[in-house]
């Protein structure tokens, strides 16, 4: 009888310490719940660390000071390409000339027939920026993409001597891109006969998307083709600090994709002198500026570039 007492005794005695050790347990496993909850809502709702202020004279380029600030991941990934394309030059030189004088590199596509054109293609060259022949194509509703441009109602033929006549102006060019052409670039024969002759040229053609009806990638495509394509407008609000805007939207297309191809025109009052004060703070936060001549020519063989 005392014998089974006592063992009564110790496995009552086990049961004890099993249910304390397993109180325990859970106890301390509610403890360590709530203390990671805890740091996380702090992480999530913490800001960014403060910087020191800058200097008077650098207090303009603040849409890139630091990659808390302007949202732009601080990445040390080799390919982080921006290229800027500046539109509709030839209507004079006084809009082009600020453009001339950016301190990177810069592509400048230059409307056939116009008074300037010339001009301005011997300009671009001379500055050794890019020079790109803006072609007019034609738009959809009643816009006039002037003179020089690519209608509908062209034959193939047509079609053909008018770019090889627009490249003869613009002397030099080292690819295409289209001026409007929200009608013509949605039509398949009228871009197959356009990319056909720009490959036959030896150039480039950038579909600057004036409409998401392009079929520009799908006709290069079953061409076995490359072509680009533009990511973002620089000016649809031509104020500064709507331009700051795109160009950190182009920035975080270059950080996924490797490049991005942002376009902006002339007559954007605020374009040259904001690319030109950011230009510093895109090199600090490991950007660099190309063209796409370059790009193709660096990546000869890489299969991540172009459409």
């Amino acid at each position: 009888m005392t014998k089974n007492k006592g063992k009564h005794k110790t496995r009552r005695d086990a049961l004890t310490i099993l249910a304390v050790s397993f109180l325990m347990a859970s106890i301390a496993m509610v403890l360590a719940i709530g203390l990671i909850g805890y740091r996380n809502k702090k992480y999530l709702n913490e800001k960014p660390e403060s910087v020191s202020a800058k200097p008077a004279s650098d207090t303009k380029n603040t849409a890139f000071g630091t990659s808390a600030e302007s949202g732009i991941a601080d990445s040390t990934k080799p390919d982080k390409i921006l290229v800027f394309v500046i539109d509709d030059a030839g209507h004079n030189e006084w809009q082009l000339k600020p453009f001339l004088s950016f301190p990177g590199p810069l592509s400048i596509a230059v409307l056939p027939g116009l008074p300037f054109s010339v001009k301005a293609a011997e300009m671009v060259k001379s500055a050794g920026k890019e020079l790109l022949l803006h072609q007019p194509m034609e738009a959809l509703g009643t816009l006039d993409p002037g003179p020089g441009a690519i209608w509908l109602n062209m034959d193939d033929d047509a079609i053909r001597k008018t770019i090889r006549g627009n490249l003869k102006e613009i002397n030099g060019a080292v690819g295409i891109n289209n001026h409007m052409g929200s009608k013509a670039s949605a039509d398949t024969r009228i871009m197959t006969t356009v990319l056909d002759e720009v490959e036959k040229q030896g150039l480039y053609f950038l579909d600057s998307y004036t409409t998401s009806d392009s079929v520009a990638h799908s006709v290069a495509s079953l061409m076995r083709q490359s072509i680009w394509e533009r990511s973002v407008f620089l000016d649809n609000s031509p104020d500064k600090a709507s331009i700051q805007h795109y160009i950190i939207e182009g920035s975080k297309i270059a950080e996924k994709r490797g490049y991005a191809i942002m376009i902006g025109h002339v007559w954007s009052s605020e374009l040259a002198q904001t690319l030109s004060e950011l230009y510093p703070s895109l090199i600090e936060h490991g950007f660099s500026l190309s063209t796409i001549s370059k790009i193709m020519m660096d990546s000869y063989d890489d299969d991540s570039f172009g459409d």
